[in-house]
């Protein structure tokens, strides 16, 4: 019985890998004719519509989607610089300038953009009436007229307000 197995041993495992493989074709067949009938099923019908026509009507939205983004992000820019150059910082400070009569009826607005640049504008009220004087105002700072302690004080109060309207 030894001399069997030893004789027929070889054949036995050749056959019994060789049901195997039978085996695993039928397995294989049967999965790629199911994947077949898949995919005729996906790309054909006559509601369906072609993947590759899918494809490019997508690509084109996609093309259409990118100008209209660059679009936006350039109207964006041109908003934002202009935003730059508005008013978005104020200060005001009321005073009275005549220490011995009179209230805090004078003031001075100070009204600077994102770079602290812009205007004050004063008010200095009296009896016979009341004056107005408006100075620019670039890097915070009046380079052509000297600054009251009060317009000091509204740039100062304007440049630290914590409530910008940054865009």
């Amino acid at each position: 019985m030894d001399n069997f197995f030893q004789l027929w041993a070889p054949y036995l495992v050749s056959i019994f890998l060789f049901l195997i493989l039978v085996i695993l074709n039928v397995v294989l067949f049967s999965k790629i004719k199911k994947i077949n009938q898949l995919t005729q099923a996906f790309f054909s019908g006559k509601k369906g519509k072609d993947l590759e026509e899918v494809m490019v009507n997508q690509a084109g939205e996609i093309k259409k989607l990118e100008k209209d983004i660059k679009e936006l992000f350039d109207g964006y820019e041109k908003i934002y610089n202009i935003a730059a150059k508005g008013i978005q910082k104020v200060g005001v400070v009321r005073y009275n300038p005549f220490r011995d009569m009179g209230g805090n009826q004078s003031f001075s607005i100070a009204m600077l953009d994102r770079n602290n640049a812009g205007l004050i504008i004063s008010t200095l009220a009296t009896r016979d009436g009341v004056r107005v004087f408006s100075k620019s105002i670039i890097d915070g700072e009046c380079k052509e007229f000297p600054l009251l302690e009060e317009e000091k004080k509204a740039i100062k109060i304007a440049k630290t307000s914590k409530k910008s309207l940054t865009v």
